[in-house]
């Protein structure tokens, strides 16, 4: 089982990716503790802490990069306007601020043996997915499914590999409302060979891309499926509702 820490790192500076995306690097002395116990998965978390005591309030993100030579750990925080805890952090955000988190924790890796990588999600999984496609083989092929906004909402990837990104629209239409990545999976030529697949961000996955790539398309052993959020549920209620799902988490060679 994965070592996990409790640290405090300190603000050093915040950037402005996208309209609602918003990057918070983070250091200080506590970084050495938090880098012990730093996992090589690319789908690597941490639970931020916002309050004191029994009032204290956790949220899941994941860790977009660290670097351990420069003592940073960077995270990428979609933002929706002043509702809930770490989105409204994050905009408010300044060098010298803190955050408090406990973790890691996470289990998926691009594999360097398989013909083609698949990724699949929303803007909650687009950190994952970035962190991802930089760690592929130079030449590995793969192939992203990202839902965003917009146009404005798209973000620069990088890879070594050969990756081909397809960004899918809203329009207006709600985030967790749309069967765009299913529908976008569904009509893709499905490559030839071995392929790996990361499936995660709004609850309906689960019952959308989820059955059709394990049916016949991707061995179980090598799918990474998971919910980040359900629509309609704070954190809390969409852990309560997770607790109750069958396969609501498939990790790689489970």
């Amino acid at each position: 089982m994965a070592r996990k820490t409790e640290v405090e790192l300190t603000v050093l500076r915040t950037e402005e990716l996208a309209p609602r995306l918003r990057r918070v690097v983070l250091g200080g002395p506590g970084f050495a503790e938090y880098l012990a116990v730093h996992l090589p998965a690319t789908d690597s978390y941490v639970k931020l802490m916002f309050g004191e005591g029994e009032d204290v309030v956790r949220r899941t993100y994941t860790v977009r990069h660290v670097d351990a030579e420069a003592g940073e750990l960077t995270i990428d925080f979609v933002t929706h306007g002043t509702s809930g805890f770490a989105g409204p952090w994050a905009m408010r955000a300044r060098p010298g601020d803190t955050l408090r988190f406990r973790g890691p924790g996470g289990a998926y890796r691009p594999r360097p043996d398989v013909d083609h990588h698949l990724f699949v999600g929303d803007e909650s999984a687009l950190p994952a997915i970035a962190a991802s496609l930089e760690a592929l083989d130079p030449g590995a092929r793969a192939t992203a499914f990202v839902e965003v906004d917009g146009p404005d909402h798209e973000i620069e990837l990088t890879s070594p590999g050969d990756v081909t990104v397809h960004w899918l629209h809203r329009d207006g239409a709600e985030p967790g409302t749309t069967t765009l990545l299913d529908d976008a999976v569904r009509a893709w030529p499905w490559p030839g060979g071995r392929v790996q697949a990361f499936v995660h961000g709004e609850s309906a996955l689960l019952k959308t891309v989820r059955p059709y790539l394990l049916d016949g398309r991707v061995d179980r052993a090598d799918i990474s499926v998971s919910a980040y959020w359900r629509r309609g549920e704070t954190e809390e209620g969409f852990r309560r509702w997770k607790k109750q799902q069958p396969d609501a988490v498939i990790r790689p060679g489970r």
